[in-house]
This record gives C-alpha cells, structure tokens and sequence, in this order.
C-alpha cells in the first residue's frame, strides 16, 4: 500500500507539472499570436528539434499603438498650424485691401472737400461780382441822371478803375436803350492828364479782354 501511494502522488505531479507546462506554452503561443513576443527566439531550439514551423514576423512593441497616436497627433497639429498661418495670411491681406480702400475713400472724401469750398469760392466770386455788377450799373445810372459837371466831379473822386467800370457801363446802358453815350462829353470836362490817363487804361483793358 505505501508503494502505491507513492506511485499515485508521483503520477499527480508530473500531470500538475505537465498543466503548469501545456499552460504556459499556450500562454507563450497567445503572446506571440498578439505579437507582443517573439516565441521563435524563446523556443527555437525545442521548435527545431521538433520541425514545428514559426512565425517569422517580429514582435510589435507594446509602444507601438501609442506612437502611431502621437505621430497622427502631429500631423494634426501640423496641418491645424498651417491652417492657421493662411488663415493670419489671409487676414493680413484683407487688412492690407480695407487700409488701401480707407485710404482711397479719405482721398475721394478730401477731393470731394477741395471741389466743394472750390465751389463755394466761385459762388461767393460770383456773387461778389454780381453785387459789384449790380452797384456799378445803379452808379451809371445815377451818374446819367446828374447834371454832367455834379457827376464828373464825383467820378474824379473815384480811382481810375472804378470810373472806367462806371464808365464802360454808362457806353452799355446808352447802346441798350439807343441813345448816345454821354462818356465822350463827361472825358472833356475832366483834367486833361486825367481823361488821358483813364482813356489810356480803358484801351489797354479793352485789348486784354
């Protein structure tokens, strides 16, 4: 009887043992199957001897996964960054066209500003002009109207211009209404030096215009 018990725990441990080994070759194989061993390189020997074929494949390292994440990562981070810098292009080049059209608008809204004060300048020229147009004609009119010497005596109190002004317009009323101009006979009644002077500058001012 102890014999045979001896004989029966004996037969136990090498079929515990004989588990352990199956398990842990299975372990080994599934490890190699996910590839994070290489079980050529482990059981090469025992495989050779035994003519069972292997796989030739390398192990992937078990940073592989997280690399491959990294690196995608990257290249979208890259390409984000690049989006970016034609985006700050561009923005920078639709700034630069609104500068050039605030520019061109401040140009137009200054030309607008010159042409309109040039506007009102010819405006206030010609109504000055019309104003002194108009005082000149009430001022032969009422010249005309005076006994000749009264008037001569007041257009020699006047400047040269002013009478030659009076004067031309006195010329125009008179060839208007059809009747003879009373000028030639206002000049003789003047200085001699004086009618001279004014006839002289009522020449050159005829040439001119």
């Amino acid at each position: 009887m102890p014999g045979y018990r001896k004989q029966r725990a004996g037969t136990r441990v090498l079929a515990l043992l004989l588990v352990i080994m199956v398990i842990i070759i299975l372990g080994f194989i599934w490890l190699d199957f996910l590839g994070l061993v290489d079980l050529k390189n482990i059981m090469r020997p025992v495989l050779n001897f035994m003519k069972i074929p292997v796989r030739t494949g390398k192990a992937i390292p078990a940073t592989v996964p997280a690399l491959l994440d990294e690196e995608r990562f990257a290249k979208q981070f890259e390409a984000i960054e690049l989006r970016k810098q034609e985006l700050s292009e561009i923005e920078r080049t639709l700034k630069e066209k609104e500068n050039q059209l605030l520019a061109r608008e401040q140009e137009l809204n200054d030309k607008d500003k010159n042409l309109q004060e040039q506007q009102i300048s010819l405006n206030n020229q010609f109504k000055a002009y019309e104003n002194r147009r108009a005082n000149i004609e009430q001022n032969a009119r009422y010249l005309t109207g005076m006994p000749p010497k009264e008037a001569v005596n007041i257009l020699l109190s006047m400047d040269d211009e002013l009478v030659i002004d009076i004067l031309r317009m006195v010329d125009a009323l008179a060839a208007s209404s059809g009747e003879a101009s009373i000028v030639p006979y206002w000049m003789s009644l003047m200085p001699a030096e004086r009618s001279a002077t004014i006839q002289r500058k009522m020449a050159i001012k005829s040439e001119s215009e």
